[in-house]
């Protein structure tokens, strides 16, 4: 129902540093689940550019200021993303995504407390950076 929103569209960009380095890219994305969870029920999401999967430590999840890994998420039951609202995805990434087209494929995996299963949301979309 809201896989499209797991990258939000126009919002893939790299990132630059003080110092000019491109340490890597961001893009926006949505909780796919038609209500708010605790960021602790988040699990690592699978991450693939141009066919070449991302490792976990390499990913970094932004939400209301706070910049957090994956791992540090599964001990934040106070905070919610919320229904309506965008979260930011960080690729660590030595020089970001070169300028032209990628395909960025994100399979976001949430646990919900009445589901047996890791609820799994994916897109595959295809992104131009210039």
């Amino acid at each position: 129902m809201f896989d499209e929103m797991i990258i939000r569209e126009g919002t893939v960009a790299n990132l630059t540093a003080v110092d000019g380095v491109v340490p890597g890219f961001s893009f926006e994305t949505h909780v796919p689940y038609y209500r708010g969870l605790g960021l602790s029920m988040i699990e690592t999401p699978e991450v693939t550019v141009d066919g070449e999967p991302v490792a976990s430590e390499d990913l970094r999840f932004s939400y209301r200021g706070v910049t957090r890994t994956f791992a540090e998420l599964a001990d934040v039951t106070d905070v919610r993303w919320e229904l309506g609202t965008f979260a930011t995805i960080t690729v660590l990434r030595e020089g970001g995504l070169p300028a032209g087209e990628h395909e960025l494929v994100v399979n976001l995996r949430l646990r919900v407390s009445y589901l047996p299963f890791l609820s799994e949301n994916r897109l595959t979309r295809t992104v131009t950076t210039s």
